[in-house]
């Protein structure tokens, strides 16, 4: 007799017509061939509706909108063994999952490329003097615009803080340029350094000596309001500051400051601290910063490439095969 089907559940809750959904394209149909599907979405609002159906179910596909579990409810999924999570950032649930035993894997990395792919052309944008030259082109409305120095994409400096996935992708998009790259990554080991081609430095030397900063600092206690006045003063001439990391590295007043007396230092942010920033912010109103909504994470038709990696490690777990992107205790206490 053919081996039973895992018996599986879907787990989120999140506005998929506005980002894109991430079981769509097939994919939902393509966990039902592989699993015994329970034919319901289930979410904290509607878990108690559907509990009693779901005693049996031994693995779970979730993305945004992931519940987190407390005591009671877990009881409820007596054998649940693995959650698969076709997203991210996973610590507003991780905890009542890996501390219980429940295998936990996220898209993680999968996650990781599209800031990437923002934060590199940012940074080739920015090398070419693009944002500075546009706004002094509306302001003088004459090639006088681009009468400053503008290095262009060779022989530079560009600086990254921190080296987990999306700064190792954005370095490794970099590769194919003629440009010095160093960084600033209190994990970076010198093996690392080399296989990544960067060089080591201090948080103070990186921000003088780069053209370009980008932040990609974890979220962490430790690192919050680390990026200070004395670090945005020492930005060199017409240097670029991007923020595809969190707001909370940077004291937003700081910064600020620096910004108004520099109109050479240029600001991209896709993140701040709050989101969004507090509408008398002046971060709405200096020339030289740049705010998106924080849209540098996957959306519209890339979301599907998450949902791709759940149901792989899917595979390899049933198959008994090593998991590549599982949350252990130790990866967790990394996470930002």
């Amino acid at each position: 007799m053919p081996a039973s089907k895992t018996k599986a559940a879907l787990f989120y809750n999140y506005p998929s017509a506005l980002e894109g959904e991430v079981f769509g394209q097939g994919r939902r149909e393509r966990i039902a061939a592989l699993t015994d599907l329970y034919p319901h979405v289930v979410d904290a609002g509607n878990f108690d509706e559907h509990a009693p159906h779901l005693a049996d179910v031994e693995a779970i596909f979730a993305t945004w909108g992931m519940m987190d579990f407390t005591a009671a409810q877990r009881a409820k999924l007596p054998k649940l063994k693995a959650v698969f999570y076709a997203a991210g950032n996973v610590k507003a649930f991780a905890s009542s999952l890996i501390d219980n035993g429940i295998i936990l894997v996220s898209a993680w990395a999968i996650n990781a490329i599209p800031p990437a792919e923002m934060c590199f052309a940012q940074i080739l944008l920015s090398l070419r003097g693009y944002f500075r030259t546009v706004r002094q082109y509306r302001a003088v409305q004459s090639f006088g615009a681009r009468k400053y120095w503008r290095p262009g994409v060779k022989d530079e400096t560009v600086g990254l803080i921190g080296l987990g996935y999306i700064g190792s992708l954005v370095r490794q998009k970099l590769r194919d340029y003629p440009l010095r790259v160093i960084a600033h990554d209190p994990f970076l080991t010198k093996e690392r350094a080399t296989e990544l081609d960067v060089t080591a430095v201090s948080l103070e030397d990186l921000f003088a000596k780069s053209y370009i900063v980008s932040n990609h600092i974890p979220d962490l206690p430790t690192t919050r309001g680390v990026l200070d006045r004395k670090l945005f003063a020492s930005l060199r001439e017409g240097a670029t500051f991007i923020n595809t990391g969190r707001g909370a590295q940077v004291l937003e007043a700081d910064m600020i400051a620096v910004l108004k007396k520099r109109p050479d230092v240029t600001a991209l942010l896709d993140v701040t601290a709050p989101e969004p920033p507090a509408p008398d912010s002046e971060l709405w109103r200096l020339p030289n910063v740049i705010i998106s909504p924080h849209i540098g994470g996957t959306t519209g038709h890339e979301v599907v490439r998450l949902a791709d990696c759940a149901i792989e490690e899917f595979e390899a777990w049933r198959a008994g095969k090593p998991l590549r992107y599982q949350v252990t205790q130790d990866v967790f206490r990394t996470m930002g």
